[in-house]
């Protein structure tokens, strides 16, 4: 059977059965190419699948014991929701020099005391990916290295080893001959990747893919790769930050919202403990704009520092920067205070950032920003034991957040005395008997009292 040709974007994917010159999908210009998927069904050995595959009742249907297996980094095994799941495709993000290639050959030591490995570098010789290995102290003998780009190649030596793990680095390197297009295109990229979801789903390999990030923070190649694979996570901070935040976008098998916390040392990513205490220590003292949040990542409490620095600007209009937290959200929560709190803000540039790389995206944060935002404006430190919580409405009113109380629990672990909150939540809240609870129910009523707060305390100093 004759295949049909077709137009695909380079960009996002789309495809049409015509040529466009600004792609439908995206917008683009010039993006559409052409393509001509495969003639032929993929053979059983080039893809893992079975010819005497056939359908199953759910009731009928085995659920193995070892459905998951741990990596040996608990923080990772947190992010995929307790372990990895057998024949499941999971893709890597993150910039270049963060620690995608670093994480997955360093599980390869726990992982290959019980499992085989094939990994495969489209980027490194056999040489290199030794020396990195010698440096991370990986001894295993269950560790295959392959250095190709060929999927075809690939495939035989996954047939030939039958590996329980594969590890891909990168799916931009990667090239099927049945498709006349260069490495890293969106036709390459996706049909490498699914023939490696073939593999995964018919052979019960688990497959990890990594995929590098673009200028505007998204995986190179078309956003389709993320709708196909099982489990998606982005490495998170800079390069030159010795923390890295390991976040979860897609996961089919565990939550969306966990974080785990890692640590760039000279032997490569150590997990984080605790990283409440991590991201506050070595907080200045004493200095206007800083406050402190607690974020619920997943089934836990993450402390977080915002600083907030405003100064008066020197053009005709003020800049606005943002780190960390959305910038929309911060313009939005800037128009709040100016409104409603009365703070002259018109004429002052905001920076705004989050200490330690962490991004902050839920609403119950908004207090935190507001109070560095007004102690920044108003010139006065607010003391290192109070936290924030609660989401600010375009009213200027505090409402309740989720899951308060267990932010008030990770505050009090760390040694806070004392929170702003929602009004209408403290009734629900317990704490210790020297925690205290200011409950308000207005950003302005929060300004106030916090003005008033700090004013005592420097006085008392």
């Amino acid at each position: 059977m004759k295949s049909k040709t077709i137009f695909l974007c380079s960009d996002c994917g789309y495809e049409s059965a015509k040529w466009f010159g600004k792609c439908p999908g995206c917008g683009n210009w010039n993006t559409m190419s052409e393509y001509t998927p495969p003639s032929a069904v993929p053979s059983k050995a080039k893809t893992g699948i079975s010819s005497d595959n056939k359908a199953d009742t759910l009731n009928s249907i085995d659920m193995q014991d070892a459905e998951r297996f741990s990596t040996g980094e608990e923080e990772f095994d947190r992010v995929l929701g307790g372990g990895v799941v057998r024949g499941s495709l999971v893709l890597v993000g993150g910039d270049p020099g963060i620690g995608k290639s670093t994480i997955l050959l360093q599980i390869c030591e726990h992982i290959g005391k019980s499992r085989k490995i094939l990994y495969v570098s489209g980027e490194e010789s056999k040489t290199q990916i030794k020396m990195r290995a010698s440096r991370l102290n990986v001894k295993t003998d269950n560790l295959y290295i392959l250095a190709d780009t060929d999927m075809g190649n690939i495939m035989e030596n996954i047939n030939k080893l039958s590996p329980e793990v594969v590890i891909i680095d990168s799916v931009q390197t990667m090239r099927s001959d049945g498709v006349n297009s260069p490495s890293g295109s969106v036709s390459q990229v996706r049909e490498a990747t699914i023939t490696l979801m073939n593999v995964a789903k018919s052979s019960d390999i688990t497959v990890f893919v990594i995929g590098h990030v673009t200028k505007d923070g998204s995986i190179a190649g078309p956003k389709v790769l993320e709708h196909m694979v099982d489990c998606v996570l982005y490495f998170e901070g800079e390069s030159n930050i010795h923390y890295r935040i390991l976040r979860a976008v897609k996961n089919r098998f565990g939550s969306v919202n966990e974080i785990g916390v890692f640590r760039m040392t000279s032997l490569g990513l150590e997990g984080v403990e605790n990283p409440s205490a991590a991201l506050l220590e070595g907080r200045p003292q004493d200095v206007s704009g800083m406050s402190v949040v607690c974020s619920i990542e997943g089934t836990r409490g993450v402390m977080a520092e915002i600083q907030a620095l405003v100064t008066p600007t020197g053009f005709g209009n003020p800049r606005r920067m943002s780190s960390g937290v959305d910038y929309n959200r911060m313009v939005l929560l800037l128009a709040v205070l100016e409104k409603r709190a009365h703070l002259s803000l018109y004429n002052q540039d905001v920076y705004l950032n989050v200490a330690g790389g962490l991004r902050l995206i839920e609403p119950c944060v908004d207090l935190g920003i507001c109070a560095a935002v007004a102690s920044g404006c108003m010139d006065f430190a607010i003391p290192p034991y109070i936290l924030f919580v609660g989401e600010v409405g375009l009213a200027g009113e505090v409402r309740n957040g989720t899951q308060i109380q267990k932010r008030i629990d990770e505050a009090q672990k760390l040694g806070f005395t004392a929170a702003f909150v929602p009004y209408s939540s403290v009734k629900d809240i317990k704490v210790n008997d020297d925690f205290t609870l200011y409950p308000v129910k207005s950003v302005a009523q929060m300004v106030f009292l916090l003005k008033k707060i700090c004013t005592v305390k420097t006085d008392e100093e």
